[in-house]
């Protein structure tokens, strides 16, 4: 592992504190980079994914009779589906509402074009995360695991996307970074 350490603090530093900041530099944090890259467009191909086959109706999840561009909603099958739930009275009512699936479908198109270019990251993570995190209130209770479900772990996963800058590495996310609006609004990052 590679360490810089920064000896630019003060030789009065407290005691208890370190001397030496140490960080990580180099070829030791490139692997980490690719791996949250990798992870950052994987999950922003299921945002992208989920789109598309609402939209058109390819027939993974969606058939095309139900496609959105035939005119089903997008929103109607998952939340109908949550009305025995603790919060299915609150979804079920939601469902097939124009203005439900096209937030949800905005939703999961930005999410999935920040997270694949790699740009837009602390943005996308805070929507992401909170349509994630309403999906997974949707389902309580849940019928595998008291609390935890994917939903929530991609939650984590896109806060850390978000922490780790992983828009930078294969990604235009270091580019971005550099633009006027960015530096005047860092939650664009």
């Amino acid at each position: 592992m590679a360490i810089i350490e920064d000896r630019s603090r003060k030789a009065h530093a407290h005691p208890a504190a370190p001397s030496t900041r140490a960080t990580l530099t180099g070829a030791a944090s490139r692997p980490a980079g690719y791996v949250w890259a990798i992870a950052r467009i994987s999950l922003g191909w299921i945002f992208l994914w989920a789109f598309l086959d609402k939209t058109f109706g390819w027939g993974f999840a969606t058939p095309a009779g139900r496609a959105w561009i035939a005119g089903g909603s997008p929103t109607t099958g998952f939340l109908k589906g949550t009305g025995d739930n603790a919060l299915g009275g609150l979804f079920g009512a939601l469902a097939g509402q124009a203005w439900v699936d096209w937030l949800f479908m905005a939703g999961l198109l930005g999410v999935g074009v920040a997270l694949t270019a790699g740009a837009g990251m602390r943005i996308a993570a805070a929507a992401g995360g909170l349509l994630l995190v309403l999906m997974w209130a949707a389902e309580l209770p849940l019928a595998n695991n008291p609390f935890m479900d994917d939903h929530l772990v991609y939650t984590v996963v896109l806060a850390g996307l978000a922490l780790a800058d992983a828009g930078d590495v294969l990604g235009i996310g270091a580019w971005w970074g550099r633009t006027a609006a960015v530096r005047r609004f860092p939650v664009l990052k």
